[in-house]
């Protein structure tokens, strides 16, 4: 068992609170840490509560996302000491994916930099 099967069990439930605090702490809202979600997953907020409700793992999270979005590749840069790009583990880059675009909105970039506009 690798180091990344424990992100693969851990519940995107359990972290979720983390993302939402950590943008409502720099001033920016839950509404955008869902709109980042769906713009990543393609879930809609019926299902994003749905997976947050029945605590669902990361490793089922994205890979029962309706659609990962095809704009990914655009999301670039080091996040925890790694660059995204380079993430061989595609589970693992895309959990990365979210938290580097979390860490931009705390940041105070605008939503269309975010979602790659």
């Amino acid at each position: 068992m690798n180091n990344n099967s424990r992100v693969y069990k851990m519940s995107f439930a359990g972290v979720y609170p983390h993302y939402i605090a950590k943008a409502e702490k720099k001033g920016r809202t839950q509404c955008e840490v869902h709109e980042i979600i769906f713009w990543l997953t393609g879930y809609n907020e019926e299902e994003l509560q749905h997976h947050i409700s029945n605590k669902t793992n990361f490793e089922d999270f994205f890979s029962q996302a309706p659609q990962i979005n095809p704009n990914v590749s655009k999301i670039t840069g080091v996040i925890c000491g790694y660059r995204v790009e380079e993430i061989e583990d595609r589970l693992i880059q895309q959990v990365r994916y979210l938290d580097k675009l979390i860490d931009e909105l705390a940041k105070g970039k605008s939503m269309d930099k975010i979602l790659r506009k």
